[in-house]
């Protein structure tokens, strides 16, 4: 796929690198911010954060109406600057951590999948960035 065509979202989070990277990687701080909106959850998360490792997020809607798995294998892990995967439908995801003089800009690049529109789709990962960045400037008080 041509870098063109990736979905880039991005998201400045006011927190030391070390903290922002221990809550994107750790299980436990995963399942408290990796939704896009307030009637979805992730009620598990494994993480082998290794270079073909896997991780598993289960994403469901509170009322138990819908649910999936968020799943792939790492491809590329950089310690607080970059984790690179491979979603289980074959897309690609790179996200970077670049420290900031007032925090983290933390910015995810990802191949579209068909089914949604690329804006879904962006809106979606944005909102999901977003809920990470509350999450992590709350706990950092």
């Amino acid at each position: 796929m041509k870098e063109s065509d990736r979905i880039k979202v991005s998201v400045m989070v006011e927190a030391p690198l070390d903290f922002v990277w221990t809550c994107w990687v750790t299980p436990k701080h995963i399942t408290q911010w990796n939704h896009a909106s307030p009637d979805w959850h992730t009620p598990g998360a494994t993480n082998d954060l290794k270079e073909d490792g896997r991780f598993s997020y289960r994403m469901e809607a509170k009322d138990g109406s819908v649910g999936f798995d968020f799943e792939g294998t790492y491809t590329e892990i950089k310690e607080k600057e970059r984790i690179a995967f491979t979603l289980d439908d074959g897309r690609g995801v790179r996200v970077l951590f670049i420290p900031k003089e007032d925090g983290v800009l933390v910015e995810e690049t990802f191949d579209p999948e068909e089914e949604n529109s690329k804006e879904l789709q962006r809106s979606g990962w944005q909102a999901i960035l977003n809920s990470f960045k509350t999450y992590v400037e709350s706990k950092n008080k």
